[in-house]
C-alpha cells in the first residue's frame, strides 16, 4: 500500500516519537493542556534545522548523501551497535513513524545538536527531550548505520507480512546459515533493526543509541547491544592499520573508500534490488570471543603461523612489506609452505575465494572477566558487502583456519542497509511507496 502524504516535516518528530521522548510515565501531562507548549516548541525546532550551514563544521559526517554514512567513512575509533525488535502489536503505521523519527533524530545527533528543546524545557514538570551526557562534545564525527533484518519482512517464523512489506524482500536476502563452530547466543543475535553508531568519543556513540531507543518506545525496543574500542581495520588510505587483541594487524587487504570500483563491485547494492535498497549493503555483525589467555601462552613462531603474517611488521610470510600481495607459492627451506596452507590470510584472501571482497569495519571488545580471571575480550566483527553470498564464501573458506582454535563466535546478525537519505526523505522511503 502506498503511503499517505503527511503534513509533518520529515525532520519534525511523529506523534508517537514524542510521546516516547518524554517517557510513559509523564505521557498524559504531554497530551493535557501542561505539555503542549512544549510539544509545539518540539516540532518548530525540529523543522527549522539548517542542515547546510551544519554540515561544514569541523566534526560533523553529513546524514544525509547517495549512501549512508559509517560505511566509507574513515573508521572511528569508537562503537556502540544495537539491535532492535518490533514491539508486539506494532503496524506499518508504527514502522513508518519509527523510521520518520529516527531520521530527524539522525540529522541531528550527526550535527551535534541537541534534541528537541534540548536539557531544558520550556514545561520544567517535563523530562528533558535529549539525554544531556554528550553535552559539549560536540559531533565527534558520528555517523549513525541503519540496517533492516530478515524478520522484518516475512515475521520470525518466516511466513507472515507483519508490515506489508514482504513483496519488497530481497531474493539475495536470505538468513546466514550455520557455520562450523558456531557457539552463538540468542541474547546476542538477531533483531529486526539494528543501528550502528560510531564516533570519536565513547559517550557520543551511547548518547545516540540511548536517544534512538528512547524515540523507539512503544514501537521498538532493545534487545542487546555492544560497545566496541579500537577499530580492527582502516577504510581509507589516509589510516593506519590497526591491531587485534591478539596483537596482529588487522584488516591489511581491506576494501578503501578510495577504491570506487571495488565498492560499485563489491559493497554497494546495484540496480538488481528492489529501489530501496539501491546504494545500499548488507551488514554482517560476528561477535568473536578470543581465548586471549591460550593465545598469551602461544609461541611467536605459532603465532604468526596462524595468520600467516608478521606479527610487528604485518608482512606476509612469504616475504616483503605488510602490504605486498602474499606468495601463496612460496616455500621454506624445508620445502614447507611459507604461509601455511591452513593461515588465516591464506584461506581469507580473494585469490582462494573466487575473488571475493568484503569491506571490513570491526572493533576490539572488552566485557569484564569470569570468576576464573580469563578476560572476556575479543573481536566485534562488522563486514559490509553487496550479496550476504560473499561473506558467506569466505566464512566456509576458514571452517580448516588455524585461527579457530583460539576464537569462539557467540553472537551474528544479518541485516539489509537501505541506500542513503536524501534531505525531505526519510529512512528507507521507498520501501512503503
Amino acid at each position: 500500500m502506498p503511503e499517505k502524504e503527511s503534513s509533518v516535516p520529515p525532520d519534525a518528530p511523529t506523534r508517537r516519537g514524542l510521546l516516547g521522548l518524554v517517557g510513559a510515565g509523564v505521557a498524559g501531562l504531554a497530551i493535557g493542556g501542561v505539555g503542549g507548549a512544549g510539544i509545539a516548541s518540539v516540532l518548530a525546532k525540529g523543522a527549522a534545522a539548517d542542515d547546510a550551514a551544519a554540515d561544514s563544521d569541523d566534526g560533523i559526517v553529513t546524514f544525509y548523501g547517495a549512501h549512508q554514512a559509517g560505511i566509507t567513512t574513515p573508521a572511528q575509533d569508537r562503537l556502540h551497535f544495537a539491535s532492535f525488535r518490533m514491539v508486539e502489536g506494532a503496524t506499518r503505521d508504527d514502522l513508518i513513524a519509527l523510521f520518520k523519527d529516527w531520521t530527524a533524530a539522525a540529522a541531528k545527533l550527526t550535527r551535534g545538536e541537541e534534541l528537541g528543546s534540548g536539557l531544558e524545557p520550556d514545561n520544567s514538570y517535563l523530562p528533558p527531550d535529549d539525554t544531556g551526557e554528550a553535552e559539549g562534545l560536540h559531533a565527534g564525527h558520528l555517523t549513525l548505520t541503519f540496517g533492516l533484518g530478515h524478520a522484518l519482512f516475512v515475521g520470525e517464523d518466516g511466513t507472515t507480512d507483519p508490515f506489508g512489506i514482504k513483496h519488497q524482500l530481497p531474493k539475495q536476502f536470505e538468513p546466514l546459515p550455520n557455520f562450523a563452530f558456531d557457539l552463538l547466543e540468542g541474547t546476542q543475535s538477531g533483531g529486526d533493526l539494528c543501528v550502528q553508531a560510531c564516533a570519536d568519543d565513547p559517550q557520543i556513540a551511547v548518547h545516540a543509541i540511548r536517544n534512538l531507543s528512547r524515540i523507539a518506545i512503544g514501537r521498538a525496543h532493545l534487545v542487546w547491544s555492544q560497545l566496541g574500542f579500537g577499530r580492527t581495520s582502516s577504510t581509507s588510505r589516509s589510516q593506519d592499520t590497526p591491531r587485534n587483541l591478539f596483537g596482529f594487524k588487522d584488516g591489511t587487504m581491506n576494501i578503501m573508500s578510495e577504491e570506487t570500483k571495488a565498492l560499485s563491485q563489491h559493497v554497494w547494492v546495484g540496480d538488481n534490488a528492489p529501489e530501496w535498497l539501491r546504494g545500499g549493503s548488507y551488514l554482517v555483525a560476528r561477535k568473536i570471543l578470543m581465548t586471549l589467555e591460550s593465545w598469551d601462552r602461544s609461541s611467536l613462531r605459532e603465532q604468526e603461523r596462524v595468520f600467516g603474517r608478521t606479527k610487528r611488521s604485518g608482512a606476509p610470510l612469504s616475504g616483503g612489506a605488510e602490504f605486498d600481495q602474499p606468495d601463496f607459492s612460496a616455500q621454506q627451506q624445508s620445502g614447507d609452505p611459507a604461509i601455511d596452507v591452513a593461515a588465516h590470510v591464506r584461506l581469507a584472501h580473494p585469490d582462494n575465494n573466487e575473488g571475493t571482497r568484503i569491506l571490513r569495519r570491526g572493533y576490539n571488545f572488552v566485557d569484564g572477566s569470569n570468576p576464573l580471571g580469563q578476560m572476556g575480550g575479543g573481536l566485534f566483527f562488522i563486514s559490509f558487502q553487496s550479496d550476504p553470498a560473499a561473506f558467506v564464501r569466505v566464512q566456509k573458506s576458514l571452517k580448516p583456519d588455524l585461527l579457530n582454535e583460539y576464537i569462539r563466535h557467540v553472537g551474528s546478525g544479518l541485516w539489509a542497509v537501505p541506500g542513503g537519505v536524501k534531505k525531505g526523505e526519510f529512512l528507507a522511503q521507498a520501501l512503503f511507496e
